[in-house]
C-alpha cells in the first residue's frame, strides 16, 4: 500500500476534480454528476486527505458493508445519501465496501443568485459525518434515484437560458427530501438515539456537578458532541427532532435545573452558585437565567421564603 503523504488535495473547481478522475470536462461548469459502476471515484490514496470547493452528494443505491455509528456497527443494503460542504476535509478511508449509484457536485455559484444559495445552511447535514449518512427504504430509494435521473437528464441537454433555474431547483427538491427522509429516520432509529440522549443526560448531570464546573467551565455542544461520538449539527438536529430541544437547549436546560435546586436547597449567593456552575461572571448567569425563567434567581428563591 502507498504510503499516505501530509499533502492536502485542494480541489477548486469541478472541471479540476474531472481531469483528476480521468472524466471529460463538465457540460455544464458548475455541475456535474458521475456514475460510480463507470468509475471509482477516489480523489487521493488511503490515509490522505482532500477538500472540494464544492458541494458534494453521494448516492448509493446499493451498498455491501458496514457503517460506524457511535460504537456500533450497521449493514445498510438498500443503500443511502452522504452529504459534504464545500472546504470541509476528508481523510480517504481503507474501509473495504462495494456499492454502486452516483456523485453529483455542484459550486456554491451555481446556487449564489437563487434563494437556495441563502437557505443551504439550513440544511444541516451537510454539516454530518459519513458515519451518519442517510439510509433509505426500498420506496425512498426509487424517488431519490428518480430525483438523480431528472438531473442527469437536464445535464445532457444543451445549456440554454434556462438550464440554471431547472438544475437549482431540481437540487433544491432533492435537499427537500432528504430533509424528510432524514426526520423519518430520527424517528424509526429511536432505540438507538433513546440511549444516546440517555449518555447525554448522564454525562450532563455529571459535568454540572458542583465540584467539577468551576474547573471546566459551561459544557459546550461540540464537547458534549464529542462524548457522544456525533457530530454537533447531527445532535442537535437528532435533539430537535425527538426533543424539540437543541443540544444548546438541552444544556442550558440541565444548567437551570441545577441552578434551581441549588437556590432553593442553599444558602449560597448569586455569584457563588454562577461560579459553582461553571459561569466566569455572575452577570451571564443572570441573563441566561431570566431568559429562561422569566424572573431573577434572587426572585426565583424569594418564591420559596
Amino acid at each position: 500500500m502507498k504510503k499516505a503523504s501530509s499533502e492536502l488535495h485542494i480541489f477548486n473547481s469541478i472541471s479540476e476534480l474531472m481531469r483528476q478522475l480521468g472524466h471529460p470536462a463538465p457540460l455544464h461548469p458548475l455541475v456535474a454528476l458521475i456514475n460510480y459502476s463507470n468509475a471509482k471515484v477516489a480523489f487521493a490514496d488511503v490515509g490522505e486527505k482532500y477538500s472540494l470547493n464544492f458541494y458534494k452528494i453521494s448516492f448509493k443505491t446499493s451498498f455491501r458493508g458496514q457503517v460506524k455509528y457511535g460504537q456500533s456497527y450497521y449493514d445498510f443494503e438498500e443503500g443511502g445519501l452522504a452529504f459534504l460542504a464545500p472546504n470541509q476535509i476528508v481523510t480517504v478511508s481503507g474501509e473495504e465496501s462495494s456499492y454502486e449509484g452516483y456523485a453529483l457536485f455542484f459550486h456554491p455559484d451555481l446556487i449564489r443568485n437563487y434563494t437556495l444559495g441563502n437557505r443551504i445552511q439550513q440544511y444541516g447535514f451537510f454539516s454530518y459525518a459519513v458515519s451518519e449518512a442517510l439510509f433509505l427504504s426500498d420506496k425512498e430509494k426509487k424517488v431519490i434515484a428518480s430525483l438523480f435521473d431528472t438531473i442527469s437528464n437536464e445535464l445532457d441537454n444543451n445549456i440554454d437560458h434556462f438550464s440554471q433555474d431547472v438544475l437549482v431547483s431540481q437540487i433544491e427538491l432533492l435537499l427537500n427530501y432528504s430533509n424528510r427522509y432524514y426526520n423519518r429516520q430520527f424517528i424509526t432509529r429511536r432505540t438507538v438515539y433513546n440511549d444516546l440522549i440517555s449518555k447525554m443526560e448522564v454525562y450532563l448531570s455529571d459535568r454540572l456537578d458542583t465540584h467539577k464546573s468551576p474547573l471546566t467551565g459551561i459544557p459546550s455542544v461540540r464537547e458534549l458532541a464529542d462524548h457522544l461520538n456525533v457530530s454537533p449539527r447531527y445532535l442537535t438536529d437528532m435533539l430537535k427532532s425527538l426533543t424539540g430541544l437543541s443540544a444548546q437547549q438541552q444544556i442550558h436546560h440541565h444548567i437551570i435545573e441545577k441552578a434551581k435546586h441549588i437556590l432553593s436547597h442553599t444558602s449560597l449567593s448569586i455569584a457563588e452558585i454562577a461560579y459553582e456552575l461553571g459561569f466566569e461572571h455572575p452577570q451571564s448567569f443572570n441573563k441566561l437565567f431570566r431568559q429562561k425563567m422569566n424572573m431573577t434567581p434572587l426572585e426565583f428563591r424569594q418564591s420559596f421564603v
